[in-house]
């Protein structure tokens, strides 16, 4: 009945299955599903939200991520039934992280094409492992727009070798969207637990809280917060009814819970800035739910390849696993586009993606494998960002092979999975980012060996 991939009972109490009131494993949140489910039985009230007495002595909470008049297709909110409201915390005050931030500056951006190697994960002065949990491990690589502007996105990794103790975590800016390279995360949220491996992704909405723990050491990956619309399935258009990534391979948790109480954490991230505050339980005590608005998770290995069984390189649109819609329709706020593996088919074509400047800005990663556009220097876990019109494309090295291949027969692209973030706006790297010492200063020698091959007679 979970529609969770994994229980992980250890952690988390999980409900039996015989206890749990939930409908049948559906779509991704907010795409016309309503969920519900409950970790005691008769724990949801039956025909209204909020009843003069909630069942079991329960705080009934609404939990809103769209303006209440929003259209009913676009609203997004869930009732939440809890061991008590979550407005029971100290005061908030300043928190100290600076390698965190949406500090994208104002000055002049470079249009240089930018890379990084796998950001370092952490170690103690002595070379054995520290500790950083995963709010301290946030690192801002990029973004653009504001929380407050409500558009926009920032673009951070992680580095953490410890799992979150005592300390819960929520943002108020916008979506988290947790792109996992290495190192699988069980993420425990007030409506239930995850757990995210390689491969998959998992966005936690706006202001829900959740607590990460490392299942397997220390681990490393992407972030990319979403300040505009909420994220939601592209439109297939020509493509048809099918294809790309498929609704009901998304998964949301089910209700669990955690009655504790003791000297907790609350860290906050508003505005841009960090802020905690003292809070004496659990706030992971959700006994019940139902609703749209809800953390979920998606495999991207069920993603379902469109490509060209003709002739051209196809346009990287066709990769779009999310977005977030903006004000100007075909025009996205952000979206999360990947290239995993595919076969390549197509004739009398240069096969890997051709030289190109865009008017979106592209901030990419590897979670896994080689990038089919680059002979070397993109590593999983590395990082390279072409902003708007700043040429790009395959090394030369990449650009050579590609050009004397044999197109008659497939060229099938295995064991890899790349990923992109690409926005309407320019990408401001973060000066950290941009100064850090894992930025390779040579980056645009990979194209320094392209050789002229200009003839005015031949053809070739």
């Amino acid at each position: 009945m979970s529609t969770a991939a994994n229980d992980i009972d250890n952690v988390i109490p999980m409900p039996s299955t015989d206890s749990v009131r939930q409908r049948p494993r559906g779509y991704m949140s907010g795409f016309g599903n309503e969920f519900a489910t409950e970790a005691v039985a008769g724990a949801l009230p039956e025909g209204q939200n909020s009843p003069q007495r909630a069942p079991f002595g329960l705080y009934a909470e609404q939990l809103s991520g769209t303006a209440f008049t929003a259209p009913r297709k676009e609203n997004r909110r869930s009732w939440l039934y809890r061991i008590r409201p979550a407005a029971m915390h100290g005061a908030f005050s300043p928190f100290a992280q600076p390698r965190f931030h949406n500090d994208f500056g104002d000055g002049p951006v470079s249009p240089d094409q930018l890379r990084w190697d796998p950001l370092p994960l952490p170690l103690s002065e002595s070379g054995s492992e520290g500790g950083v949990d995963f709010v301290d491990g946030l690192y801002t690589m990029a973004g653009n727009g504001s929380a407050a502007g409500q558009h926009g996105c920032g673009i951070h990794l992680y580095a953490a070798n410890r799992s979150m103790q005592g300390r819960f975590f929520y943002n108020a800016d916008g979506e988290t969207l947790i792109v996992p390279q290495l190192g699988r995360l069980l993420i425990g949220t007030e409506l239930g637990a995850l757990e995210v491996e390689p491969m998959e992704v998992a966005v936690i909405p706006r202001g829900i809280r959740f607590r990460v723990e490392l299942v397997d050491g220390a681990s490393r990956g992407y972030v990319c917060e979403n300040f505009g619309a909420l994220l939601r399935l592209p439109d297939l258009g020509p493509i048809g009814s099918n294809g790309l990534a498929n609704p009901r391979d998304f998964s949301t948790p089910h209700a669990s819970y955690e009655d504790l109480e003791g000297t907790f954490e609350l860290v906050a991230k508003f505005q841009g800035h960090l802020w905690r505050a003292d809070i004496g339980h659990s706030p992971l005590d959700v006994v019940a739910w139902h609703g749209n608005f809800a953390p979920y998770k998606y495999d991207l290995r069920r993603f379902n390849t469109i490509g060209s069984i003709s002739f051209d390189h196809p346009d990287p649109s066709i990769f779009t696993v999310l977005t977030s819609p903006s004000d100007t329709p075909g025009t996205a706020n952000i979206d999360f586009v990947i290239f995993p593996p595919r076969w390549l088919v197509a004739q009398h074509t240069f096969r890997p993606p051709w030289f190109h400047r865009n008017v979106a800005s592209e901030f990419m990663g590897l979670v896994h494998g080689v990038y089919d556009a680059k002979a070397g220097g993109f590593a999983p876990g590395g990082a390279s960002l072409h902003n708007c019109m700043t040429g790009h494309g395959p090394d030369a090295e990449t650009f050579e092979k590609a050009s004397h291949a044999d197109l008659s027969k497939p060229h099938v692209i295995t064991d890899t999975m790349a990923f992109m973030f690409e926005t309407r706006a320019v990408i401001r790297p973060a000066a950290q980012a941009f100064d850090a010492a894992h930025r390779q200063r040579d980056y645009q020698a990979c194209w320094a060996g392209l050789q002229k091959h200009f003839d005015p007679v031949g053809r070739d």
